[in-house]
């Protein structure tokens, strides 16, 4: 693998101890990738945090890898991020996610004190100085409730002004979309490192569920290719790995400076890409 290559892995932080000990095998599965980070999701609203903080310390503590804890501003006060930062600072964390994060379903709680992920970052900027590398979220299909693209495209400079250092997509499987958001950028004089994310494909139905949500598309050919397979799980998977191996091969032809892999958890399908790409 390129080392000027970023490869990254999230993950979601386990509820259960057993879900511990799997997640502990899975980060040494993956540890083989020489990842730059691994990324740890926080759920808005208290649902996760403090099981975010215990896998982030684990990973940061206990192996040779750097560790990057997600920050929400759902449900969040400037009070409890700042010492989540003074944290973190202290552990010798240096990479933040930041994000305005999703409202958890049923929410009917006080939004938090930041509207917006350029608010977080700009606050991030404002009490820690240059101390954390800071990522975003960006979106090549744009996220579903901006009302266009040029409208998302703003958002997005929104947060590079205030401060962020690069950022990661939402997942998608149409390499064009990713390469027209470079272009748009690079237009608005963004140049920040742009990472695509990438979601190894494991179940039809919980990815039809996610991109249903999250507004990523899934193009009607692989739909319908992936429904057709969802009964035999391992040619799914096959075809699966096939498809996103493919993927990652144009996105890196065409100038990508790394990829994130959503891992759910997970690390075959992720280490088949890796493999099929030439990584290991």
């Amino acid at each position: 693998m390129p080392k000027k290559l970023s490869i990254s892995c999230e993950f979601f932080p386990p509820r259960t101890e057993k879900g511990v000990l799997k997640l502990r095998e899975i980060r040494k599965q993956l540890q083989v990738l020489q990842p730059t980070y691994f990324s740890v999701t926080f759920g808005a609203g208290g649902s996760t945090q403090e099981k975010t903080i215990e896998t982030v310390l684990e990973i940061q503590q206990e192996s040779d890898f750097d560790a990057a804890p997600h920050l929400s501003c759902i449900g969040s006060t400037r009070e409890t991020i700042l010492k989540l930062l003074r944290d973190y600072q202290a552990q010798g964390i240096h990479r933040i996610v930041a994000l305005r994060g999703d409202k958890p379903s049923g929410w009917a709680g006080n939004l938090g004190e930041f509207n917006y992920a350029n608010e977080l970052v700009s606050f991030i900027r404002a009490e820690t100085g240059s101390h954390f590398q800071i990522e975003v979220a960006a979106y090549p299909e744009y996220h579903p409730e901006s009302h266009s693209a040029k409208e998302d495209l703003n958002y997005f400079k929104q947060k590079v002004t205030a401060g962020a250092d690069g950022a990661i997509t939402q997942y998608f499987y149409n390499a064009d979309a990713y390469f027209r958001l470079i272009e748009s950028c690079t237009a608005l004089g963004i140049d920040i490192p742009i990472i695509p994310g990438i979601m190894p494909i494991s179940n039809y139905e919980q990815l039809a569920r996610f991109s249903d949500t999250c507004g990523a598309e899934i193009p009607r050919w692989l739909r319908q290719r992936l429904k057709d397979l969802a009964d035999d799980k391992a040619a799914l998977q096959d075809f699966g790995v096939e498809v996103v191996t493919k993927l990652c091969e144009r996105l890196l032809a065409g100038g990508a400076p790394g990829l994130h892999f959503y891992t759910l958890n997970q690390a075959e399908l992720t280490l088949k890409i890796a493999t099929g790409l030439g990584f290991l």
